[in-house]
């Protein structure tokens, strides 16, 4: 089966944020700039979703969503045929989004003044579900080695004993694109679990993973740990579908889901997107053969940007195993950060994730998202090799 990911589709004026907002973030007009920063893909998802929306649409009733049986059941089964995980669809908590599940996660289960563990550089947006909740941030700084980042397992243990609350684990890593082996994992949870220190672990890119390596669902590891975690999934990264804001938070505890429902309840969130479920269903039971294909397709994506960093003076291309975002580092270059980011924005026209907003470790660094047709992608490299040369 074929899948044309190499069609350049305009998104411009379509109320897309990555195209339709870069000037604002980035000062990048979408004339003439490329944007290589939030991450969602500059891909149709599989056909099947888009007659989904079509079957809606002719329908023509748009009202209240209920009914999410065939939802639970679609996410239940793709766990256990991608990634060998068996869980039961009551555990299933259905939020609008994963940043909108995290945060309601730190307001259950936090009180004002707890301390939150970030293992930095980190996806931006739980900096502010912590902080924002009245709550604070531990930083457990991840460690640079062989090209690639490790935990600092000992720091993590002194966080915990210090009186840590929880950790948001974010698995695969964003925006290191590590994915954590089974080990790292265990050690992390030996060492929260055993602490009562709650483990958020959030794993929407757990779909993206390079051939070579192999995504473990933290709650898969033992039934123990499965009772004492909460796992964050969605379609969303997977296919594309980030504008539906649907996803799951998945806890197997009776009390702990109920504290969850509890405080969803207290946020006024008793119902959900009509058309967040109805795709997801729909790319769940078609999906995973353009999955597969995307893989296959992002992996290239990936050597070009390696092959680009390294004909770039003092860039270095981390290495990945997963997740559509190259982290890249501009520290060799000698240049001061306003400099590097000027040089790309300004001359190169393309529009990066400063690294800076990751948290601490990210602050020479720049996220180049790869998930656009490959046509896009060599233009706005040469761009980059053009200013850093």
């Amino acid at each position: 089966m074929q899948f044309d990911f190499d069609r350049i589709i305009d998104r411009r004026g379509t109320h897309c944020e990555k195209w339709d907002t870069m000037e604002e973030h980035y000062g990048v007009s979408p004339e003439d700039g490329l944007p290589l920063w939030v991450a969602d893909m500059d891909f149709r998802p599989p056909q099947e979703v888009n007659d989904a929306f079509a079957r809606a649409a002719e329908f023509g009733i748009h009202g209240y969503y209920g009914g999410d049986a065939d939802y639970r059941a679609a996410v239940v089964e793709w766990l256990l045929r991608r990634h060998g995980a068996t869980i039961a669809p009551e555990w299933i908590c259905l939020t609008n989004g994963i940043v909108n599940g995290v945060n309601i996660a730190v307001q259950a289960y936090c009180s004002p003044g707890d301390t939150v563990i970030l293992q930095t550089p980190v996806y931006y947006p739980f900096f502010g579900a912590v902080t924002n909740n009245g709550c604070q941030v531990g930083v457990n700084r991840l460690v640079l080695e062989n090209g690639k980042y490790s935990m600092n397992f000992s720091e993590l243990e002194e966080l915990c004993d210090r009186g840590a609350r929880m950790l948001i684990l974010c698995s695969p890593h964003n925006p290191g694109g590590r994915v954590w082996s089974r080990e790292e994992l265990e050690r992390v949870a030996e060492i929260c679990l055993s602490r009562g220190v709650l483990i958020v672990s959030d794993e929407i890119h757990h779909d993206l993973v390079f051939d070579g390596h192999t995504h473990t669902m933290l709650a898969g590891i033992s039934e123990e740990i499965s009772q004492k975690i909460i796992t964050c999934t969605s379609a969303s990264k997977t296919f594309n579908l980030a504008g539906t804001m649907t996803g799951n938070m998945i806890i197997a505890d009776p009390g702990l889901r109920a504290r969850f429902k509890e405080q969803m309840g207290k946020c006024g969130l008793y119902d959900h997107n009509l058309y967040g479920p109805m795709a997801a269903v729909a790319a769940y039971t078609h999906g995973a053969p353009w999955l597969d294909a995307l893989r296959r397709y992002l992996r290239g994506n990936f050597e070009l940007v390696d092959k680009a960093a390294r004909r770039m003076t003092g860039v270095t291309n981390m290495e990945l195993e997963g997740t559509y975002l190259a982290w890249l580092d501009f520290s060799g270059t000698g240049l001061e950060k306003g400099e590097v980011i000027r040089r790309i924005q300004a001359e190169a026209r393309v529009a990066l994730s400063h690294g800076q907003a990751f948290g601490p470790g990210g602050e020479h660094f720049m996220r180049l998202n790869f998930a656009c047709p490959r046509g896009m992608l060599e233009e706005a490299l040469d761009r980059l090799v053009l200013v850093f040369s």
